[in-house]
């Protein structure tokens, strides 16, 4: 009987793909490509093993290693799972498929121009003086964990607070403010550092919190240059460089920060 191969097989065999290719973007982005690499090698010996030469106990051992194989690489890299997951559901095609039961109208009128308006002409300001600001604004992804790290404020959104924090004197000008139901729930936070490559050199420490935090969850991270004056936006894993404050303002509008 010949092989039937129908258009649930190309599904198939494009489905494997797809979660192939997922995968190595996963272990390449948290520098664990040797390890898919070796994975993949010891998949193929183990179909190769067990269905094509059919040799029974090394099969067999292979399968055990197998079954307990994958809970090891659950526990192993079960943050980067994790962001893996999430990167699938935050996905931009799935909001904008998300987005389309919202009418236009329904966005605008709940957006808080005070609010964005404060942060804009607080980060002009110190852009202006060249002090350096990391602000990280809490969408869908709540961010308690990371505002456990810091000190806890629960302040209105203020021009002039947000200025204070990031004083040069201030002690808590050093780490990140995070906002959070449209007010300052913490300052002075850690956040996670990206280790992508592709970040440009003359950016430095905050830039690669903005865009570590970006990359774990939905948050919009914004970054005053202490060494340029520069203003950058960080979401998802992406920057926005150099930016005036039309241009911050129409972000934080459109992305509908607060």
């Amino acid at each position: 009987m010949l092989f039937e191969f129908g258009i649930k097989d190309i599904i198939d065999i494009l489905l494997v793909a797809l979660m192939l290719y997922y995968l190595y973007r996963l272990m390449k982005e948290s520098r664990s490509l040797n390890v898919f690499i070796g994975i993949m090698m010891f998949v193929v010996v183990w179909l190769f093993v067990s269905q094509i030469m059919e040799m029974r106990l090394l099969g067999s051992i292979m399968d055990k290693l197998v079954s307990v194989g994958v809970i090891g690489l659950i526990i192993l890299f079960q943050e980067d799972i994790r962001k893996f997951l999430y990167n699938m559901g935050a996905h931009q095609r799935m909001n904008k498929i998300l987005r389309i039961f919202t009418s236009d109208h329904e966005r605008v009128k709940n957006i808080d121009k005070e609010s964005i308006m404060a942060v804009v002409l607080a980060c002009m300001s110190m852009s202006k003086r060249k002090e350096g600001a990391l602000i990280v604004i809490e969408r869908m992804t709540p961010l308690t964990e990371v505002a456990d790290t810091g000190d806890k404020i629960d302040a209105n959104i203020n021009q002039r607070l947000i200025e204070n924090i990031f004083f040069k004197n201030s002690p808590l000008h050093d780490g990140a403010m995070i906002i959070s139901n449209k007010r300052i729930l913490a300052a002075g936070c850690i956040l996670p550092v990206s280790h992508s490559l592709n970040i440009p050199k003359e950016l430095g420490l905050r830039h690669r919190a903005a865009l570590g935090i970006s990359q774990q969850c939905d948050a919009i991270a914004i970054v005053v240059s202490e060494e340029t004056g520069g203003i950058s936006v960080a979401i998802q894993g992406n920057f926005q460089l150099r930016l005036s404050a039309e241009k911050l303002e129409s972000i934080l509008t459109q992305e509908k920060a607060f």
